[in-house]
């Protein structure tokens, strides 16, 4: 039987979410497997990969042939390096020891690197966020300023009314009283 290590996906329309299973090359995709390796999350930054590293090592060891994209999920997470590792051990060129220590060499580079990742990836974020903070700022200054000319606008129009028609409510008063003295 002729196997493969492939993405199932699951998850709603429009935010795939995949299981790494092993499953026969005849089964459709998202029908049956025979291991769950572990699971997938493209939707993150940068992409969730939940892997159980010795099991996908032995079926890459076994053979089992990955479609390209597992094949890029399990080169980014150090199988296939520790594959290239375990094979320089099988051939004699360096011991299982030198092996192991050139592997966690490698895993704590790559952590190292995707830490830095992370770190400037949130500092870009909370720039952003800063950045548009101070901008919404502004217009809300701005808003606050024309609200306050219009304010100021209506009450001296309100003033000069009030200046106006006080000379004409005196000379208003003074006719209707008036007629009624004579």
């Amino acid at each position: 039987m002729a196997t493969k290590i492939r993405l199932q996906r699951n998850g709603r329309k429009s935010y795939a979410f995949y299981s790494i299973v092993i499953a026969d090359v005849r089964a459709p995709r998202d029908g049956k497997f025979t291991e769950k390796l572990g699971t997938y999350n493209p939707n993150t930054n940068p992409a969730t990969v939940d892997l159980n590293f010795e099991r996908a090592l032995h079926w890459v060891m076994c053979g089992a042939q990955p479609t390209d994209t597992v094949r890029n999920i399990l080169s980014k997470e150090g199988v296939y390096m520790k594959k290239h590792l375990l094979g320089g051990v099988a051939k004699g060129a360096f011991t299982e020891a030198e092996a192991e220590a050139k592997f966690e060499a490698w895993k704590n580079n790559k952590q190292s690197g995707l830490a830095t990742l992370k770190a400037k990836l949130d500092e870009a974020k909370k720039a952003d966020a800063k950045a548009r903070l101070e901008a919404e700022k502004k217009v809300n200054e701005e808003i606050a300023k024309k609200v306050a000319e219009k304010k100021a606008a209506e009450a001296a129009a309100k003033a000069e009314a009030e200046a106006a028609n006080a000379p004409a409510e005196e000379v208003a008063a003074e006719t209707t009283e008036a007629p009624t003295e004579a």
